[in-house]
């Protein structure tokens, strides 16, 4: 069976049905700091089938794809046996229930933080920009940052091959395909964006240069596995990480014509947020033109509710809306969007906990 042909019926789960469209939602990859040592663990098996539904697709939290790719704290990785070998079980137990699972691959770059890495290697980026401090809302510093070093032009070959080989591991381990973390500040989008990306060779300066990179690696990694098994992750409108660019719009369309090529099964983007213009809250951008320009499935992540995601879907924005925050407190939450039942709320400070039980795998379900 082509995995094209099948990509509705194969890979993503129904949901319900709403003026005659289908509403359909992933679980979106989610860091949860649960992974010791960087090994997935035993309750990681729990956590996920208990997210997983027939049909449905899931997509694994950040996994490194090299020692030197960790900024965080017992997040997995998929670059040494062991890990391959830590999530096969993982990977059966969303099987077992009919899930189909994705494993996203990622590199941190700069987003390195001091607490944790104090004594590790230095952290690589486009740049040698350090990161400023993540302020919280009382003013508190949160996070501190370590000074990154410019990846020579001659080492970047080196960590396509990682994403290469990570993807390779990927489906030792039994997952169905990849994701390529191209968004959300880290390595691959400190290349794309102007903000951040200060090079001068040929990974820095225009558009196609600073895209270079990220699009060498959504080749290595095609040619590892097959486009039908990757999928990418964009947020050409976020400036997570100080990661902006000055024409976002240009960047996204840059990067769907080029991922087009390749002919990658998914483009999963990150909506715009939401800005203050003329004393009303609106959004100034919109995914819409990527989506036409996408000649693959058009997946869409970024605060969405039920309501949202219905309207994602009857509008012809998004073939699929991922969630996050709303999947971490409602492992059932498909039965709950199906007939519209109350969600229990996330507590985000206990997001990245090390707990393998408490605010993990402990949120009730539904009765019945």
């Amino acid at each position: 069976m082509k995995w094209k042909s099948a990509v509705i019926s194969f890979l993503f789960l129904l949901l319900t049905t709403w003026a005659n469209s289908i509403f359909l939602i992933v679980l979106a990859p989610l860091t949860r700091s649960r992974s010791y040592n960087n090994v997935p663990q035993p309750h990681t098996i729990l956590y996920y089938s208990q997210r997983t539904s027939n049909g449905a697709l899931l997509i694994s939290e950040a996994t490194g794809v090299s020692q030197t790719a960790q900024g965080y704290p017992n997040t997995p990785g998929i670059w040494t046996k062991e890990q391959v070998e830590a999530w096969k079980p993982i990977v059966e137990a969303v099987h077992a229930k009919g899930g189909t699972f994705f494993c996203q691959l990622w590199h941190v770059g700069r987003f390195f933080g001091s607490v944790y890495q104090s004594n590790g290697p230095t952290p690589v980026s486009s740049t040698d920009k350090i990161l400023k401090p993540k302020i919280g809302d009382d003013g508190v510093v949160m996070s501190q940052f370590i000074q990154p070093r410019r990846l020579r032009t001659e080492e970047i070959p080196d960590v396509v091959n990682d994403f290469r080989l990570a993807a390779r591991n990927a489906i030792e381990a039994g997952f169905d395909g990849v994701e390529i973390q191209g968004a959300n500040g880290y390595l691959l989008e400190q290349f794309m964006k102007d903000k951040v990306n200060d090079r001068t060779d040929e990974y820095g300066g225009s558009l196609e240069n600073r895209c270079r990179f990220v699009l060498e690696v959504v080749e290595a990694v095609v040619n590892e596995i097959g486009g039908e098994r990757v999928g990418i992750k964009l947020s050409p409108f976020s400036e997570v990480g100080d990661c902006g660019d000055s024409n976002p719009k240009a960047l996204g369309l840059y990067m769907v014509d080029a991922i087009n090529k390749y002919g990658v099964l998914y483009c999963h983007m990150v909506e715009p947020r939401m800005d203050i213009v003329d004393e009303k809250t609106e959004c100034v951008h919109s995914l819409v033109p990527m989506r036409k320009a996408f000649n693959g499935t058009f997946m869409v992540v970024g605060g969405y509710d039920r309501q949202d995601g219905i309207n994602a879907i009857v509008e012809n924005r998004a073939d699929l809306v991922a969630y996050g925050r709303l999947f971490i407190s409602n492992p059932d939450l498909p039965k709950r969007f199906a007939i519209d039942a109350p969600l229990n709320k996330y507590n985000e400070e206990t997001f990245y906990t090390f707990d393998p039980v408490l605010y993990y795998t402990d949120y009730p379900f539904l009765e019945g």
